[in-house]
């Protein structure tokens, strides 16, 4: 276990001292920023109920199931169980941590802006997938580049967000595939 949190250790220096890049200093606090993205959580909610109608709201109410079902799982059920403090609230890393927003006071694994996000890009590239194929790999790359911001400004290690991201990834896979299944969604409009 000690040469697990060793490496996640080195690789959170790694990231967030070692391959610095000023302008990712200034984009990345506002990239990772949940708010930043309501634009296009609107613009996506928009397109799906105008192009799939009552079908696009459902699929719009089962994203937020599935979104609520990640968040819930990182920060109320594995956070409290793991107690792992983040690296800016860790006595033996604060001093070397570079912070670029704030810490924050929960804890730090999984993270839950991993999980949100590859639950996202999970659900949405399973069912709008079927219509949109090009949408699969950027979502993807999208929830990647979020989730490797945590550990860029410094409140998450690197293996709170990859655990996250396969949090995400399994919960955006299952409600998606439930989705599918009880909706009968990709029979409907599938191409």
């Amino acid at each position: 276990m000690s040469s697990f949190i060793e490496l996640d250790h080195y690789l959170f220096e790694l990231f967030n001292e070692q391959l610095r890049w000023s302008v990712l200093d200034w984009i990345m606090p506002v990239w990772r920023e949940k708010s930043t993205w309501i634009p296009l959580y609107l613009l996506i909610a928009g397109f799906v109920v105008y192009k799939f109608k009552i079908q696009g709201l459902y699929l719009i109410l089962a994203l937020g199931l599935c979104v609520g079902l990640a968040d819930t799982i990182s920060s109320k059920v594995i956070k409290p169980s793991v107690h792992r403090l983040r690296p800016c609230n860790d006595p033996e890393l604060k001093a070397e941590v570079e912070l670029l927003v704030h810490c924050g006071s929960g804890f730090s694994f999984t993270s839950s802006h991993a999980s949100n996000h590859f639950a996202v890009a999970s659900f949405l590239s399973i069912t709008l997938g079927f219509f949109y194929r090009k949408i699969r790999l950027p979502l993807h790359l999208w929830a990647a580049s979020i989730a490797w911001g945590q550990v860029y400004v410094g409140v998450h290690f690197p293996f709170d967000v990859i655990f996250g991201a396969i949090l995400g990834l399994l919960i955006g896979n299952i409600v998606a595939k439930s989705y599918l299944r009880v909706s009968k969604f990709h029979l409907k409009f599938g191409t």
